[in-house]
C-alpha cells in the first residue's frame, strides 16, 4: 500500500469516526466521487503531502434552508476553503439552463457566507497536474503561513510564502519590494532557496530573471 493509500484510508476512517450528522454518515460511506479521488491522488497530496485541516463531503446550508455538500472544505483555524471537481460530461457537455444557474447561484451563495472557492476541472487534474498543484498551493497559501522547513531564516521563509500566493513566476524587484531589502540581497536569498531546492530558475540563462516554486 502507498503513502497516499495509507493516508487517505486513516483520513476517511477519522472522519467517518468523528461524524455525528447521519446525513453526512451515509454520504461518506458510499465513498468519494473518483474525480475527488484523483484530485486528492494527484494534485492535494503530492502539493500538500497531509490532509490536515481537509473534509470530504463537508455540509453547507443553502438560502433556502436545505443542505448541499461541498467536495473536500479546507478549514484551517476556523477558515472556509471549498474546494469542488467539476466533471466535463455532468457540469459542462451536458449541463441543462437550470443545473448551470443553480451552479452558479451556489458558488455566489458560499462567496457571500465566506468561502473562498476554488473550482478543479477534472481534464485539468488530469492533463496538467503541475498547474492544478500550483492552484493548490497558491490556495491553501491564502490561509496558513506555515509548512516552510524550520531551518529557513525568517526572510527566506516570507519568500517561500510569497512565491507560493502567486499563480506565477516571481522576479527578484517584486520580491525585494515585498521584503523591503535591496536587491543583491534578495538574489543571495533566491540563490540560496534554489539550492536548497525549494525554488527553481523559470527563466534566464546567464542571469536568472524569475523564479517558481520547486513542485
Amino acid at each position: 500500500m502507498s503513502r497516499f493509500d495509507k493516508q487517505y484510508e486513516s483520513w476517511m476512517q477519522t472522519n467517518t469516526l468523528n461524524e455525528k450528522n447521519p446525513r453526512r454518515l451515509e454520504i461518506l460511506h458510499k465513498g468519494l466521487g473518483h474525480g475527488t479521488i484523483e484530485f486528492l491522488r494527484s494534485i492535494w497530496f503530492p502539493a500538500i503531502g497531509n490532509f490536515n485541516d481537509l473534509y470530504p463531503e463537508w455540509e453547507v446550508r443553502d438560502f433556502s434552508n436545505g443542505y448541499r455538500y461541498l467536495d473536500l472544505a479546507y478549514m484551517p483555524g476556523g477558515a472556509r476553503g471549498g474546494i469542488e471537481i467539476q466533471g466535463y460530461g455532468p457540469h459542462a457537455r451536458d449541463l441543462d439552463v437550470r443545473r448551470f444557474k443553480d451552479l452558479c447561484r451556489r458558488h455566489c451563495l458560499l462567496a457571500l457566507d465566506g468561502w473562498t472557492f476554488l473550482p478543479i476541472a477534472y481534464p485539468s487534474i488530469v492533463d496538467e497536474p503541475k498547474q492544478c498543484q500550483q492552484l493548490v498551493l497558491s490556495f491553501v497559501g491564502r490561509f496558513i503561513a506555515s509548512d516552510v522547513p524550520a531551518t529557513l531564516t525568517w526572510l527566506e521563509a516570507e519568500a517561500v510564502r510569497f512565491t507560493r500566493r502567486l499563480l506565477r513566476p516571481i522576479t527578484p524587484l517584486e520580491l525585494a519590494d515585498h521584503l523591503r531589502v535591496s536587491d543583491r540581497h534578495t538574489r543571495r536569498l533566491l540563490h540560496r532557496l534554489v539550492e536548497l531546492q525549494i525554488l527553481d530558475v523559470a527563466s534566464g540563462e546567464r542571469r536568472a530573471r524569475t523564479y517558481k516554486l520547486r513542485l
